[in-house]
């Protein structure tokens, strides 16, 4: 099940530049339907109400153009719940990473 969030009580700051999402292998990943190349961006989730914390997007397509310390928005993130081999944890993905103070999309 993904789960649609709401960011809009969050301020998201980029902690990490965007690199290639790879596989054990040192490939990069696709996505499954698309075909798209993969691309993971650290970023601080900031809410004055819980504090923050730190949370890594994939975005299929073109590299976002972001850099670290700037505020993004990303657009329709989703939280994707996982389990394998006794692990468990959240899997986070967005469409694109908005730069609101340039309203521009950084695909």
């Amino acid at each position: 099940m993904n789960l649609h969030l709401d960011g809009s009580r969050w301020t998201f700051t980029v902690t990490k530049a965007p690199e290639p999402k790879t596989d054990n292998e040192g490939r990069q990943k696709t996505d499954r339907r698309t075909g798209e190349r993969l691309t993971v961006t650290q970023m601080m989730a900031l809410n004055a109400e819980d504090g923050a914390d730190v949370i890594t997007v994939t975005v299929a397509g073109d590299v976002p153009k972001v850099s670290v310390g700037q505020i993004v928005t990303p657009v329709e993130l989703e939280a994707i719940p996982w389990a394998t081999n006794g692990r468990n944890g959240v899997a986070y993905r967005a469409k694109s990473l908005d730069t609101p103070k340039q309203g521009v999309k950084a695909a």
